[in-house]
């Protein structure tokens, strides 16, 4: 399964996705408390990361919580407030036009941002299930007229009980058709989301290994962000998922338990 585990180099911080990693529909896989109690005891860097910019920290802690995981809110780095640090750092006291949740406009407060309908220096897009047709109009007025195009990830679609759901790639496909412009996406598989990460923990990427469940998504972000990639088979990929993609990751694991000490 895993000819390269002897190989794995030494490494101080981890990084992990969330679901099909630590948690599948709202039950924690094999090894998942065991690993995230045995990295917050050994006082070992590691964050929790997530493509979703519906919650908060707070609200993700409280639902990993609830999913028999205690994962301190610090420790959960979500691709709204990777977007935050990247706005903030392109333009500093900014303001923006914000289609999204709770966890994108106060990542985006606690950066310093104004929201605003007039002349923002961003239209920042997220996960909301409330897409409102005069939100995107005015998203796309306001991009037409010099704001920067922003999307916090690139997914087109999520799951829900009743099948998928449109998600930001979607919504931002539809402004780009009306707009012609393309948005900057902050999250997975951008290594940026990594890298924003690995500042928040002080993590150097030689020592620094990424988890995940995606091949397209977390695997191809952690080699493109120098990291050494770990693929659990818990999630969406398989076998078959591995040989479609002209790239590795250096280990593949049935899953987080594999991990444990």
């Amino acid at each position: 399964m895993n000819p390269r585990h002897d190989a794995r180099p030494h490494i101080e911080s981890w990084l992990t996705d969330m679901d099909g990693v630590l948690v599948h529909e709202n039950q924690p896989l094999p090894g998942a408390p065991e690993l995230i109690h045995h990295w917050v005891e050994s006082g070992t860097p590691f964050l929790v990361l997530t493509n979703n910019s519906i919650f908060t920290p707070r609200d993700l802690a409280a639902r990993l919580r609830a999913s028999g995981l205690e994962v301190p809110e610090d420790r959960i780095w979500t691709s709204a407030l990777a977007t935050a640090e990247f706005c903030k750092s392109q333009i500093p006291g900014g303001a923006a036009f914000v289609i999204g949740e709770a966890g994108l406009t106060t990542a985006l407060h606690e950066a310093g941002f104004v929201m605003t309908e007039t002349d923002p220096d961003f239209v920042v897009v997220g996960e909301t299930r409330n897409y409102s047709f005069e939100a995107i109009t005015k998203a796309i007025r306001l991009i037409n007229a010099g704001a920067r195009f922003i999307a916090t990830n690139p997914d087109a679609t999520g799951p829900s009980a009743d099948g998928v759901l449109p998600a930001t790639g979607a919504i931002a496909a539809l402004i780009t058709k009306a707009t012609g412009k393309d948005p900057y996406i902050v999250g997975k598989p951008n290594p940026m989301m990594f890298r924003s990460a690995m500042n928040k923990i002080a993590a150097h990427s030689e020592t620094t290994a990424m988890i995940g469940d995606r091949m397209d998504t977390d695997v191809v972000a952690g080699i493109e962000a120098g990291l050494h990639t770990v693929l659990v088979l818990t999630g969406i990929s398989d076998e078959a998922e591995i040989q479609r993609y002209p790239f590795r990751p250096d280990e593949i694991l049935a899953g987080v338990h594999e991990l444990l000490p």
